[in-house]
């Protein structure tokens, strides 16, 4: 077994490949540490580019596209290591990146995550939309960070480098402890993309574990690097993906108000999409339902599963107020005037 293994994903991003990996290899690479590239049937001769390119990479192979939750599923059945990192193929890493983490898992047994600081690659001094300097939940399922609420990114003047815990890490760049992974089932697969590491970690925590930020470490990513931030389906995943996260991790007493709230929150922001032009983003957001309830029926079998995993409920991480609310009518734009205690 090896320590860790850093793991990029790949689908047809020969261009990302060229431009990153080397240096993922180079800052990365030791004799503790092996980097991979999972690819996802790529037909733009990104693997054979890599091949005949980069040395220190071990390929893993897949003839067709699972997804970011099948293809890392797939891949880390086949690597032996003590730590994951989960690593998008747009991110540029930083000299000793890695190490803050591995020293924060080594003497933290119970932290199955943790995520570095991720900055954007363009604008290197704000924080990056996906992940920042840590994600929460609020209590309707929308997703936001220290450093991002919905759209407001702020910039990085050091006001969240504090170690500290999260609700959930970044699928961008997170590490995981494999013997979370494996007890808690990894990634959902019918996911295929978006939201499956929220819904990941939101099982960590009911299985007793913690998920964590480590400032000491810092990535840049470009974002939006398969599907743009804008993306019709990237809209259809998000929405869809959070129905099915809501109705796996909730509790019994909150999940039908809870689901109900939702369900009038994203009928609003579909007539908000129609009312500003983005009609195939408002098909997106009926059609994520539709598809909930016909998947419904295999919901109900995960749910049980993730019972069987509970020790206790994840507590102050999942935040009990409603995001929308503090920020389109509260005003508040950061995560600091939340006035979370973290």
């Amino acid at each position: 077994m090896i320590k860790t293994a850093v793991v990029v994903l790949n689908w047809n991003g020969i261009a990302l490949l060229q431009r990153f990996l080397g240096s993922v290899v180079k800052l990365s690479a030791d004799r503790d540490t092996a980097v991979y590239l999972a690819d996802n049937g790529s037909t733009d001769g990104s693997v054979n580019w890599v091949s005949e390119n980069i040395s220190d990479v071990r390929i893993i192979r897949f003839e067709k596209n699972h997804g970011f939750a099948g293809g890392y599923n797939l891949a880390l059945k086949q690597i032996n290591a003590e730590y994951y990192v989960l690593l998008n193929s747009d991110v540029e890493v930083s000299g000793g990146w890695l190490n803050p983490m591995v020293d924060f898992m080594d003497q933290n047994p119970d932290v199955a995550s943790c995520q570095p600081k991720i900055r954007s690659y363009h604008n290197r001094n704000n924080f990056e939309y996906a992940g920042a300097a840590g994600g929460f939940v609020d209590k309707y399922g929308y997703p936001f960070c220290r450093g991002r609420i919905f759209d407001h990114i702020e910039k990085d003047d050091g006001q969240y480098d504090n170690r500290a815990d999260i609700f959930w890490s970044s699928g961008a760049c997170m590490m995981v402890r494999s013997g979370a992974w494996t007890r808690c089932g990894g990634l959902d697969d019918d996911f295929f993309a978006h939201m499956e590491e929220i819904d990941l970690c939101w099982r960590f925590h009911l299985a007793g574990f913690r998920v964590s930020f480590i400032p000491d470490s810092v990535v840049y990513h470009i974002g939006g690097g398969v599907l743009p931030y804008d993306s019709e389906h990237k809209t259809y995943l998000n929405f869809r993906n959070n129905l099915y996260m809501l109705y796996k991790n909730l509790p019994d007493n909150k999940l039908h108000w809870t689901l109900f709230i939702r369900k009038i929150l994203d009928g609003v922001a579909a007539l908000t999409f129609i009312f500003t032009g983005r009609t195939g983003n408002a098909k997106a957001v009926w059609n994520a339902h539709i598809d909930y309830y016909r998947n419904i029926k295999s919901l109900k079998v995960k749910r049980r599963s993730v019972r069987n995993l509970i020790i206790c409920q994840p507590g102050s991480l999942l935040l009990n107020k409603c995001i929308v609310f503090r920020f389109y009518i509260k005003g508040d734009k950061t995560f600091s005037s939340l006035n979370i205690q973290n």
